[in-house]
């Protein structure tokens, strides 16, 4: 029996024969996507645990020294426990100064601040160690100073007691002195006098209305840690400061060998900016002069960053800095510029924590700054 169909008729059958070859593509089709969905699924959740198991954690150096350095560190062990702090050991005065003196120890002060931000034990262990004799021949003393006296006697070598304060205290991450050489601060003023000692340097330079030219050191050829360099040398990121710029960060700069590791190394180096001028050290100094001072005195431009604060401070809390000379530390267009100039990029940001009455850096907020800058690098170092 033959069967003639019509042209519409063809039209329509073949139309039907291709909408179930498209419904057999389009579930193939479909069922191919699932599948490649699925194994793509299955591939991001194993890549996310591997992530998670394998926290990428940069390595960060942080140079510096007084009480803005141990500030920063207490914030910055929450985001890695790859921390090396280098620690000036130039100071003279206070407790640091008096053991410093009698025992002919290096200052423990600076190292002390910075193995507690680090640690981790109990806060009344922390308040113990923080306690100051308020009578006696040890008044004015701190109790850390003397664990830390009392372990160099022990071990007779002050990177020995750092050491094993570092393991009793369970610090993250480790602390080093920049050296074991017996190191003082020189000041050269503009106006040609010669201040030796850090304790004696800004107040010195008030008396005398003169501003800082020059820093060295009484040794031209102290030698760091080994450990040091190594450290520079290692880092994913490397942070200059907080802290005061003459007596506090120097130091470390002046340091031989200390310039070359960081010129030499590949990571960021950032530098972060006080927040007020310091009376005797930084008069009138805006963030470029800051930076210039570095710079001049390290003989190389090494900074990749500078992380400045924009926020004002509240009127009462301003006016009692002002009152001793301090002046709030802003960036302009033209220092902006300026930085540009030298291939150093800015970063401004809110930055001020106010406890008691007294500014200081936010240590948290800032600490996620340098995280970033530091996983930014790695990322784009690897790709």
């Amino acid at each position: 029996m033959q069967i003639n169909l019509s042209g519409l008729e063809m039209i329509l059958a073949l139309l039907a024969f291709l909408g179930v070859i498209s419904f057999i593509i389009a579930f193939y089709v479909i069922y191919r996507f699932i599948l490649l969905y699925k194994k793509t699924v299955d591939q991001n959740q194993i890549t996310i645990e591997t992530i998670q198991k394998n926290k990428f954690e940069p390595k960060i150096v942080v140079i510096g020294g007084g009480t803005g350095q141990s500030v920063f560190l207490r914030g910055l062990k929450h985001t890695t426990k790859n921390i090396t702090a280098i620690v000036t050991v130039a100071d003279d005065g206070g407790g640091s100064g008096a053991l410093r003196e009698d025992l002919g120890m290096l200052p423990p002060g600076d190292i002390r601040n910075c193995l507690l931000a680090l640690a981790n034990i109990e806060p009344t262990m922390n308040e113990v160690m923080q306690y100051r004799f308020s009578d006696g021949a040890l008044k004015g003393q701190s109790f850390g100073n003397l664990f830390i006296a009392a372990m160099t006697g022990l071990y007779d070598n002050f990177e020995t007691a750092v050491y094993k304060m570092s393991q009793i205290f369970a610090i993250t991450g480790k602390v080093l002195p920049v050296t074991m050489e017996d190191i003082n601060l020189v000041a050269e003023l503009e106006n040609g006098e010669k201040i030796v000692g850090e304790s004696n340097i800004p107040s010195a330079a008030r008396r005398a209305k003169s501003n800082i030219k020059r820093m060295t050191l009484d040794k031209e050829n102290a030698k760091p840690l080994d450990e040091v360099i190594t450290s520079i040398k290692e880092a994913d990121a490397i942070v200059i400061g907080p802290g005061s710029l003459y007596t506090s960060i120097l130091p470390n700069i002046l340091v031989d060998g200390v310039v070359d590791a960081l010129s030499s190394s590949t990571a960021p180096k950032i530098y972060i900016c006080n927040i007020m001028t310091q009376p005797g050290e930084t008069d009138g100094k805006n963030v470029v002069d800051h930076v210039k001072v570095l710079l001049d005195h390290a003989g190389a431009n090494f900074i990749d960053y500078v992380i400045v604060n924009n926020e004002e401070l509240p009127v009462g809390v301003f006016e009692r800095y002002a009152k001793d000379g301090a002046k709030l530390i802003l960036l302009d267009e033209k220092q902006r510029e300026c930085l540009g100039l030298s291939g150093i990029a800015c970063l401004e940001q809110k930055l001020i924590e106010i406890r008691s009455g007294y500014i200081r850096h936010d240590a948290d907020l800032l600490s996620n700054v340098v995280m970033k800058i530091a996983i930014k690098h790695s990322y784009n170092t690897d790709l």
